[in-house]
């Protein structure tokens, strides 16, 4: 593991799994060291780990890491899987106190002008943006509902190498990856130096793609409701931010890969002042 060092890295966004040419799967993790450094890490073929490696968002991992050399974003880093150790996880308990820490550390912007802006200028790829207002939940069928033949090809290949898997058995595997047949996507406004301007972005947060299937399975034909009531309604009563990742080859083109929803400050109280 030549260039390789050890670090604690805290978990805070995990996207839905996709097929991969070289990893069968994979899922775009990123965290925070506990220097404050912002780290995407891969390959994360998460569903294929150890259920004592599997870890959660807020969850605090020790891994050998180094520099990616192929993906040249300064927060792109390979991890040797086999090096993974999952540590304590930071609750949410108390408003997010101990949590709240680490979210101040972030890169932060808000609006989507000031962190593209950043981006060309220093060549950051991650970010937190905070969203004046959320506009809509955006829920668009997907071009292709099921996964292709090609990306089907490639969640097999490595199942069926050395003859571990019969094909009857990879392709059963590949059936526990469901594609998920709609894109998610957020309407928002933020303040610009034009005045209010609205983006859109999609959510690949693997919380997003679980709550869907939660909702599938609980309300059938009927889970739009309860979807659009919880990424909707319920946290835009929250102190709403995303964090945001730019995509390899088109690094002007963002993604949200996680939302981050602690409860919103409460008012400060006004000062009384004595009249004497």
């Amino acid at each position: 593991m030549p260039n390789s060092s050890k670090e604690r890295i805290l978990i805070l966004a995990k996207t839905y799994p996709s097929p991969s040419a070289k990893y069968m799967e994979t899922s775009c993790v990123a965290g925070i060291t506990e220097n404050g450094t912002m780290r995407r890490l891969y390959p994360v073929p998460f569903r294929l780990l150890e259920g004592s490696q599997q870890f959660a968002k807020w969850q605090w991992i020790e891994v050998r890491t180094r520099k990616a050399t192929q993906d040249h974003r300064q927060e792109s880093y390979r991890l040797y899987v086999d090096t993974l150790e999952c540590g304590e996880k930071i609750e949410s308990k108390r408003n997010w106190e101990f949590r709240q820490p680490w979210i101040e550390r972030i890169p932060s912007f808000d609006s989507f002008d000031e962190l593209q802006q950043s981006r060309s200028d220093t060549g950051l790829s991650l970010a937190l943006l905070k969203p004046k207002k959320l506009v809509k939940l955006e829920i668009v069928k997907a071009k292709k509902p099921d996964w292709t033949a090609e990306e089907k090809e490639k969640l097999m290949r490595e199942q069926m190498q050395g003859d571990i898997f019969s094909q009857e058995e990879a392709e059963s595997e590949i059936a526990t990856l469901r594609k998920i047949p709609f894109d998610f996507y957020y309407r928002y406004l933020c303040d610009t130096v034009d005045g209010e301007k609205e983006c859109r972005h999609k959510i690949v947060d693997w919380e997003a793609g679980a709550l869907y299937w939660n909702c599938v399975g609980r309300q059938g034909t009927n889970w739009e409701a309860p979807f659009r009531d919880k990424l909707e309604d319920q946290l835009t009563g929250k102190d709403l931010m995303f964090l945001m990742g730019n995509q390899h080859r088109f690094q002007d083109q963002w993604l949200i890969i996680s939302l981050i929803y602690p409860p919103k400050p409460e008012p400060e109280k006004p000062t009384q002042l004595s009249l004497f």
